[in-house]
């Protein structure tokens, strides 16, 4: 079992920075590959990045690509994602989630794609 606590969120100004923590248990947790995702009010829980087991790779959504940066530390058993210039299109609540077994290098960008997930926090941007 892989249990995952978000961490970081809250509420900043437009242009503002957050850093979000996810604290993953186990002591394999540099086998996973990692994900951030975010869900609006009223829309569908959608892809913000992923990265692989040793972070040699990472991937980013468009809206988020140049602002955001995802890292790992597996010492630590965490993942980060750093937040720049936030948007008030920003404003959701963001989840980590973790692939267990996956190719190496490789990054993941479906939900279904992700075994674990955290309980989410909340980041609201205001205008």
């Amino acid at each position: 079992q892989v249990q995952l606590v978000e961490s970081g969120g809250g509420l900043v100004q437009a242009g503002g920075s957050l850093r979000l923590s996810c604290a993953a248990s186990g002591r394999t947790f540099s086998n996973y590959a990692m994900g951030w995702f975010r869900q609006a009010p009223g829309k569908e829980r959608e892809f913000v990045a992923s990265i692989s087991v040793r972070g040699a790779s990472t991937y980013y959504a468009d809206s988020v690509k140049g602002r955001f940066t995802i890292s790992r530390d597996n010492a630590k058993n965490t993942v980060y994602l750093q937040m720049i210039t936030l948007k008030p299109e920003d404003t959701a609540v963001y989840y980590c989630a973790a692939r267990t077994f996956p190719v190496s290098k490789s990054v993941y960008v479906r939900e279904d794609e992700y075994g674990y997930w955290g309980q989410g926090t909340q980041v609201t941007v205001s205008s």
